[in-house]
């Protein structure tokens, strides 16, 4: 039980760590790195509440959303590089417009 605890503030952790990089870095890499801290964070904390008491058979199912949840963030976070990329050689800047001081 206090495992559990561990896991689901490490994940809280990550997820609160990635939500301030997102909100306070300007850059477009730097905030999809955030991203990516975050989507761990959660990745955690929904393995951590999917655990159960010793059995025969564990359940499968939460674990098989997270590595498809993981899939998906490779996939998202290859085409958030791509568009960071061709806004940044478009723009010459690697920050967007509100975000620009």
């Amino acid at each position: 039980m206090i495992a559990l605890a561990h896991f689901l503030l490490a994940g809280a952790a990550l997820f609160a760590i990635g939500f301030y990089g997102l909100l306070v870095r300007a850059e477009m890499i730097r905030k999809v790195i955030a991203l990516n801290v975050m989507g761990n964070g959660v990745f955690l904390v929904f393995i951590a509440l999917a655990a159960r008491p010793p059995g025969p058979i564990p359940d499968p199912v939460p674990h098989a959303m997270v590595l498809t949840g993981i899939v998906v963030a490779v996939c998202a976070t290859g085409l958030a590089l791509v568009l960071a990329q061709r806004v940044g050689a478009a723009t010459g800047s690697d920050q967007l417009e509100e975000d620009r001081p």
